[in-house]
């Protein structure tokens, strides 16, 4: 019986402190919200200026202190600070801002949620001063009047076989109308401080070392200078490997890499160049015996350059090794110093005599008629080949036309073929009677040329 009293006293004391406590708390919530009614809650901030616990009528006297001090400072990239001066820049406290908005937007029920969270605020209004003195101060400021870094992208450098990655430069280029924007906006909401780089004031690199496609970038690259294209010129050989490739090679503004199709087209037009033996002068040992040198023609090696330079570009980005050799629109019989050949026709204009040699043997020869130089008709020089032949053909042109047995031209409508409306050759009656540029021979000499010689058989036409 005993116990249950004392059970029954500890528990009614119990609920009394319970209730003691409860009215306390709501005692001071409330004196709370009585007092915070015409003050600031607690963590109160109002651009840039803290106003906790003050009263709202003194709130103007504190933002005047803290407008007479103000100064801004700038925290640029490379560490160095600035600082812009309020006074400098004319800054005060505007009589007549909208700070009384605050109030109205503040309910004195929540104080109580400022103990654990800030309450920040921004007046637009509250401060005011003189944008031509703030000019001023900015383009008088040492970031925008230093030596200027430009940014650069993260760039490539091709070093012993392959490519290493260069990091980006960032620079010091400011974005004035950003800084501009961005010190204006801290002024007006009275922050202190500034850092020029955390508020993008700089122009930074578009691609930088860690984005997604520079390592992309670098394994493309150097797959390209991987590439090893041995051309083959009959016992010569030309080694293009990414030590020439790589000098072609540079990255657009989206850091792609792109081959210069001009410095490909310049490699295949220098092989060509050194290559390339139509119409070049060749020393040639005539049937006489007397070296001449015999200019033009359209006999030899003659690269295609366009087309070329176009699989080139397309071999280099496979990334292999192989041999080949370049596409010709015009081949010779052979790539050597001599590459007529042992088998041929010699035509010597000014004998007027033809020699007909096949693997080195002389199947026939004789004398011919050639173009008449007196109306502008000669024979074209230099070194040609058999396009074809055709027995039974008829040759027409202005004012004339004859049926030939044996026809086998050379350039163009220019051949060699028979001629049985002629009673003689040789001599110099093609300064007078001569051809329209053809070679007209003897109908013996013109069937024993047509029964031996092959489609692509060099055709010498000189003068001594």
């Amino acid at each position: 019986m005993k116990n249950v009293d004392i059970k029954k006293l500890f528990n009614s004391k119990g609920a009394g402190n319970v209730i003691i406590l409860v009215i306390s708390i709501l005692l001071i919530y409330l004196l709370g919200c009585l007092y915070f009614s015409k003050h600031f809650f607690f963590n109160t901030v109002i651009n840039g200026v803290d106003v906790s616990l003050k009263s709202h009528k003194n709130t103007p006297n504190i933002i005047r202190s803290y407008v007479k001090e103000y100064n801004l400072i700038l925290v640029e990239r490379n560490g160095e600070i600035e600082e812009l001066k309020g006074k400098d820049i004319g800054i005060t406290y505007n009589e007549k801002n909208s700070i009384n908005k605050v109030y109205y937007r503040k309910n004195s029920f929540k104080w109580i949620i400022s103990l654990l969270k800030e309450q920040k605020y921004y007046v637009g209004d509250l401060f005011v001063y003189n944008k031509d003195d703030l000019n001023n101060a900015i383009n008088g400021l040492n970031c925008l009047n230093t030596i200027l870094i430009e940014p650069q992208n993260v760039s490539f450098k091709y070093i012993n076989g392959s490519y290493n990655v260069i990091e980006e430069v960032y620079g010091n280029k400011i974005i004035k109308d950003d800084l501009y924007e961005h010190i204006e906006k801290s002024i007006l909401e009275g922050v202190r401080k500034l850092d020029l780089n955390g508020n993008l004031c700089y122009e930074n690199p578009k691609y930088t070392i860690n984005s997604d496609i520079t390592l992309k970038t670098k394994n493309l690259m150097n797959e390209y200078v991987r590439a090893k294209i041995t051309y083959k010129f009959g016992s010569e050989k030309e080694i293009l490997d990414g030590n020439i490739i790589s000098g072609w090679i540079s990255v657009d503004k989206n850091l792609k890499p792109v081959i210069s199709e001009i410095e490909v087209m310049k490699y295949v037009r220098e092989l060509s160049k050194k290559y390339d033996t139509v119409g070049i002068a060749r020393n040639f040992k005539t049937a006489m015996g007397k070296i001449v040198e015999v200019s033009g023609g359209i006999y030899g090696w003659q690269i295609n350059r366009d087309a070329e330079a176009e699989v080139l570009l397309k071999n280099i980005k496979t990334g292999k090794m192989f041999e080949k050799e370049p596409i010709y629109t015009r081949k010779a019989l052979y790539r050597a110093e001599n590459d007529i050949g042992n088998s041929y026709v010699e035509i010597n204009i000014t004998r007027q005599h033809l020699w007909f040699y096949k693997n080195g043997k002389l199947i026939t020869q004789g004398s011919v008629v050639t173009g008449n130089p007196s109306r502008g008709r000669s024979t074209v020089l230099g070194t040609y080949m058999l396009n074809y032949k055709q027995k039974g053909a008829k040759l027409t042109g202005p004012g004339y036309e004859a049926p030939v047995t044996y026809w086998m031209p050379f350039f163009g409508n220019i051949g060699l073929h028979d001629a049985s409306w002629r009673y003689s050759f040789g001599g110099e009656i093609y300064k007078r009677r001569g051809s329209h540029g053809c070679i007209n021979a003897p109908i013996y000499l013109a069937k024993t040329i047509y029964d031996n010689i092959e489609e692509g058989t060099p055709i010498i036409c000189y003068e001594e």
